[in-house]
């Protein structure tokens, strides 16, 4: 597929600006809302072997893991990352999730309180579906680099952090079976949140020793 880049011109839909990795892009007619022009963007990667890494609208990170709101937008920035870089777009995705997570975790806490207990039940098992999600996706990085960091292998601590998410969630179960929506308030902050925050830390070390890799030039696919 055939695009044109310009430079410190603006694009062709009306005032939206568009940048992959730093060039200005000519959009075909069209494409002027926010998923088209992501689809148009991961087109131009990927023919290049690339991969979609970052995506920053009117200055704010998008969850490329989730539908991007179509409000409106002036200016969209793109970054790609070599294939060989995936395992920096794995803890990207890994992180975005774990922090998704959590935001739902907290805004629950007052939410569990104001509503009667079946209400409450619900929205802590609706959390509950999500708490695996970093943890799959972290189980996809290559090997090597789990020896490297944990000095374990992803498979042994994917089946560590199953093991936790499972003890918390039946922890969590146990404060539904009474009727009494503080103690699940409670067992959602003291259980679910510091286990997340501990993730959360985990995966932004990871983020870094990945980062300090790549400026050494490191192949991480090997």
């Amino acid at each position: 597929m055939n695009h044109t880049k310009k430079t410190g011109a603006v694009c062709s839909a009306g005032e939206i600006i568009v940048t992959l990795d730093c060039e200005t892009i000519a959009l075909p007619a069209g494409r002027n809302s926010i998923n088209s022009i992501r689809s148009y963007l991961e087109s131009i990667a990927l023919a290049s072997r690339r991969i979609l890494g970052e995506l920053i609208v009117d200055g704010q990170p998008a969850d490329l893991c989730q539908p991007i709101s179509d409000a409106p937008f002036r200016r969209v920035d793109a970054l790609t990352i070599p294939l060989g870089g995936l395992p920096v777009l794995l803890l990207a995705t890994a992180r975005q999730q774990t922090e998704r997570v959590r935001a739902a975790v907290e805004n629950s806490l007052t939410l569990v309180l104001i509503n009667n207990p079946s209400n409450a039940r619900e929205l802590w098992w609706n959390i509950a579906g999500q708490l695996k999600e970093p943890v799959l996706t972290l189980s996809l990085m290559p090997e090597h680099l789990c020896q490297l960091w944990c000095g374990t292998t992803f498979h042994k601590l994917r089946q560590w952090q199953l093991e936790q998410i499972s003890l918390i969630m039946q922890r969590v179960d146990a404060a539904c079976t009474v009727d009494d929506n503080i103690r699940l308030s409670d067992a959602l902050e003291n259980l679910v949140l510091p286990w997340l925050d501990r993730l959360q830390e985990h995966i932004q070390l990871w983020q870094e020793a990945a980062r300090a890799g790549a400026r050494l030039g490191e192949d991480f696919t090997t």
